[in-house]
């Protein structure tokens, strides 16, 4: 009986379990209908999208990146850029590295040369691990082998701007550290003005040169010769990990001089992915005509060649009229570019060979849609990658599709790696606005706003060697909620309904002219030096046919006195480099406030320099006459014709 019961029991339990089963089974078919359903547009869409197997190329082309840089970061020793050059060296010794100027240079006899460099350094500047040194030149192959050769001995170099001088000179040169600077001999003059204080500090000062006759500036060019080319231990930079710092690269912000941002050895790798990023191969090569101190130049343009094992054509500075001489000469097929340069070109006259040429590729930022366009009709099927980033952030994008107009795209991988947002921002009292609760207003799709990314282990934000004010002032707090913290780029971005990303325009107290940051405040306090100059209120201002802002001033002048427009054009061409100039000066009796007192510069931006328009006395910076001049209708309408060049 029990066994016919307990039989009975298991064949009335199983057909109620499989009567379960049947039923479960049911609803998760009929759930996974209805998922598959809630589902289907945004596959339909994505499947559809035009773009989505460029997002599929980029997003494969990131993780094996991320893969090879998480296996560099493991290795013990860390793997550098430079370890990647001196595989490069023996894998193919003979391969050009750098041509300058109808002269070429292999990877081996680079490598040599920085081997010379190096020891020269250890043996006369007693340089050891840790240190920092200052380089002050252009563009010329010399400067890649002394890069190279500081970083065997495991030494940061401290890449100086060759048009700063004076006051701005000394500020880049302390606020990294370095204990050594070595100039070219172009730059002597710019040295020996500075030379003095920079006696008082103990700094040591090398130039190369064969023989310099001013005391306290040593010749280096001679130890360089008659040091050995063996290759040096890798013992001497034993202790460089991930961290450590590489390279100190300068920006313009709000301090109102240049802050040296601390490049670490990690992000000279992900900066040197771009050019991998945007599809070039060992077998491309690549024009450098950005200068060398430069974030474009440096880390995309040369450490990227390193990464790549690729061929550089190195030019001393940017030429429209070489530009594709020099692309055919030597079989171009990368290019760089910013805004200007691409408008430069756009610029030049026609020719019935505009399209023969092997450029596939151009890499850079800034360039506006109409000169984009014009670019591509002229000179064929260029991909353009256009990118957003800054030396010291930690967000950047990158337009890996053909889209005209855009920075980059927003996909999963890029947000979920690197979060960011954009956030309302209030542009007459310059910050972000906040609701009830204190927290900042995420901009709405379409709508303007201020670029933040959340700092974290993965996105750091590293910021400015020797200023710890300036840094804390990149740190935005309580954005989405109380206790995060985000860098704020300063700069306004939009993102559109196909999940692309526009610049906008630079906030607060920067503005770009020529391809170069301006720090407002710097310029105002260059002005107020001028003894008819009581307060000075410096801004950006739109040209018709120009990319960036171009410099305006408004100024108060002292009671008593009037506006002398040679000392004011004397002081600036003395103190600033030509990009920072003011080129236009607005005299006022008054200056509006913020209610934090704040000078209010939106008015006057968007006033501008037409004197139809300005009622208060106008002048603009004559270079020829070295002096300012009174602004007239003649003078306002030659440069908008392009007469007057700026």
């Amino acid at each position: 009986m029990r066994g016919r019961d307990f039989g009975l029991n298991f064949a009335t339990h199983l057909l109620l379990y499989n009567a379960s089963v049947t039923r479960s089974f049911k609803m998760y078919i009929w759930l996974t209908i209805i998922a598959g359903l809630a589902v289907l547009p945004f596959l339909l869409k994505t499947l559809f999208d035009p773009y989505f197997g460029q997002d599929c190329l980029y997003i494969f082309r990131a993780i094996k990146l991320g893969i090879r840089l998480q296996k560099y970061k493991k290795k013990n020793p860390f793997y550098s850029i430079l370890d990647c050059f001196l595989d490069t060296v023996k894998k193919q010794p003979n391969k050009t590295f750098m041509h300058f100027e109808g002269t070429s240079h292999s990877y081996i006899e680079v490598d040599k040369q920085s081997n010379k460099v190096a020891r020269a350094l250890k043996t006369h500047a007693n340089l050891k691990e840790g240190d920092t040194v200052a380089l002050f030149m252009g563009n010329e192959p010399s400067y890649a082998w002394i890069w190279l050769g500081l970083a065997k001995l495991g030494c940061a170099t401290a890449l100086l701007n060759f048009n700063i001088r004076s006051k701005s000179l000394l500020h880049c040169f302390s606020c990294c550290g370095a204990k050594v600077i070595i100039a070219a001999a172009e730059l002597k003059e710019a040295v020996e003005e500075v030379l003095p204080t920079l006696k008082q500090q103990g700094i040591s000062v090398y130039l190369l040169s064969e023989e310099c006759s001013v005391e306290g500036i040593n010749p280096l060019s001679e130890h360089i010769t008659q040091a050995s080319d063996t290759p040096l231990s890798a013992d001497l930079r034993a202790n460089i990990t991930s961290k450590s710092p590489a390279l100190y690269i300068y920006t313009s912000g709000t301090t109102g001089l240049p802050k040296a941002a601390l490049v670490t050895q990690e992000r000279v790798w992900t900066a040197s992915f771009i050019q991998a990023l945007s599809g070039v191969t060992s077998e491309d090569v690549f024009y450098i005509n950005l200068p060398l101190y430069h974030s474009a130049g440096f880390l995309i343009g040369l450490a990227g060649a390193i990464e790549r094992g690729i061929t550089v054509v190195l030019r001393r500075k940017f030429s429209a009229s070489q530009f594709w001489e020099d692309c055919r000469k030597h079989h171009v097929t990368v290019m760089q570019y910013i805004g200007e340069t691409m408008r430069y070109l756009c610029n030049t006259p026609m020719k019935d060979n505009e399209k023969d040429h092997k450029v596939r590729i151009a890499i850079g930022n800034g360039v506006r849609s109409d000169i984009w366009r014009e670019f591509l009709n002229r000179f064929g099927d260029v991909a353009v990658r256009e990118l957003y980033a800054a030396t010291e952030g930690n967000i950047g994008f990158i337009n890996y599709t053909s889209k005209i107009g855009v920075v980059g795209r927003v996909n999963f991988l890029h947000r979920r790696l690197f979060p960011y947002t954009l956030i309302k921002f209030d542009i007459e009292k310059e910050e972000p606005v906040r609701n009830s609760k204190g927290l900042c207003i995420q901009a709405m799709k379409g709508e303007a706003g201020l670029l933040v990314g959340k700092i974290t282990r993965r996105s750091p934000f590293v910021g400015y060697a020797g200023n710890d004010q300036q840094t804390e002032k990149k740190r935005l707090r309580d954005v989405l909620q109380k206790g995060d913290l985000y860098f704020n780029t300063g700069d306004l971005l939009r993102i559109d309904e196909q999940n692309f990303v526009q610049f906008q325009d630079r906030v607060g107290d920067t503005f770009r002219w020529k391809g170069e940051n301006v720090a407002t405040t710097e310029v105002a306090d260059i002005l107020t030096m001028v003894d008819c100059i009581e307060e000075a209120n410096v801004y950006g201002v739109k040209v018709e046919g120009h990319e960036g802002r171009i410099g305006m001033a408004a100024v108060k002048v002292e009671e008593g006195k009037e506006f002398d427009g040679a000392s004011t054009f004397s002081q600036v061409a003395s103190y600033l480099p030509a990009y920072a100039r003011p080129r236009f000066i607005r005299i006022q009796t008054s200056f509006e406030m913020t209610g934090t007192f704040k000078m209010k510069k939106v008015t006057l931006v968007e006033e501008g320099f037409n004197p139809a328009v300005v009622q208060d006395p106008l002048y603009f910076l004559d270079p020829a006459k070295k002096t300012y001049v009174p602004l007239t209708e003649e003078i306002y309408s030659s440069i908008n014709t392009r007469e007057i060049k700026l």
